[in-house]
């Protein structure tokens, strides 16, 4: 008896489990979810990708949503995946490589939109190539096995020239990366922005430049955990983003650079230079861009498991 009761209750949680994503549990437009203490812990990047979630803690949307969100600043991937692991953060602004690497390692994460941050091929100052095809042979630097080394090799490729055609040059502290460049000890070099409109600032040239790529692999994503409990706050969340995004849409850069530039952690350099994206309304990721990132890191025999666009996607948490 106690047994079937216990298997009645487990399919009974199952099943309002599964329901929690779906459109009929979707409060109303514009109206606040009903569990305020419900917190969202969000690990940010200093990178475009994270400006968004800025401007709406700073302006108030998450709380007019009725959302209750903490942001957490990161300026490690490593520190940002160790916090998630641990339980210390819901959610954070990665990539589907990052999203891929964590579910074959056993850690179940959902990829819930995608961003807008963009990564860009540069030429160092003194460098001649005024095009991809002219870095045949030459020195590119960038971090290995990366969501940067997937990029150039996605450029390679939109080129018709093959990974080594170049020599990579395995520098992973972006930091680093963008000053060598700048100081002319780079021939060329893959980074992201901010980080490539403070090297154009400082005499670097675009090969790739921020609107040349068709592919987004920057992407929200949050544990199973949270995609499971707080998805009515996590429709709040989004609906703020969305209104961030209208407001850096409609409103002067003047009104709100200062503040991207000081709560992003950009360089000082940005505050002139920043190249923002074309940012979009919180969408799910094309499944085009899963499936080349997960084929790419089959190739390179990273991954032994291959997953598929439902495995790692989560439908149903948007707005």
């Amino acid at each position: 008896m106690r047994k079937s009761l216990w298997g009645v209750l487990l399919m009974l949680w199952a099943g309002i489990l599964a329901a929690g994503c779906g459109t009929d549990s979707q409060p109303a437009a514009g109206l606040p979810v009903s569990k305020e203490s419900e917190e969202i812990v969000i690990g940010l990047m200093p990178d475009t990708d994270s400006l968004p979630f800025i401007i709406a803690q700073e302006k108030g949307f998450f709380r007019d949503r009725g959302a209750k969100v903490r942001l957490v600043p990161f300026k490690s991937a490593i520190d940002r995946d160790a916090a998630l692991q641990s339980g210390n953060l819901d959610g954070a602004v990665s990539d589907l490589l990052a999203a891929i690497f964590a579910k074959s390692g056993g850690f179940d994460v959902k990829v819930t939109s995608a961003t807008d941050g963009t990564y860009c091929l540069l030429a160092g100052p003194g460098e001649a190539a005024v095009d991809v095809a002219a870095l045949a042979g030459k020195e590119v630097a960038v971090s290995k096995n990366t969501i940067i080394e997937y990029v150039t090799d996605q450029i390679l490729s939109a080129n018709h020239m093959g990974e080594n055609s170049i020599k990579k040059i395995v520098i992973p502290q972006i930091p680093t990366r963008l000053e060598l460049l700048q100081q002319g000890k780079l021939t060329a070099a893959t980074l992201p922005e901010p980080l490539a409109s403070v090297a154009v600032h400082n005499g670097c040239r675009y090969l790739v430049g921020p609107n040349d790529l068709n592919i987004r692999p920057g992407i929200m994503l949050f544990t199973q955990k949270a995609v499971a409990t707080k998805r009515e706050s996590l429709r709040a969340v989004y609906q703020a983003y969305n209104e961030a995004v209208r407001y850096l849409k409609e409103t002067p850069r003047s009104k709100y650079i200062d503040l991207a530039v000081e709560k992003s952690g950009f360089p000082p350099a940005a505050k002139e230079s920043l190249t923002l994206p074309d940012y979009h309304e919180a969408q799910l990721p094309e499944e085009r861009d899963v499936v080349a990132c997960m084929a790419w890191l089959k190739e390179k025999h990273l991954v032994e498991a291959t997953y598929t666009y439902r495995d790692i996607v989560a439908e149903g948490c948007l707005p």
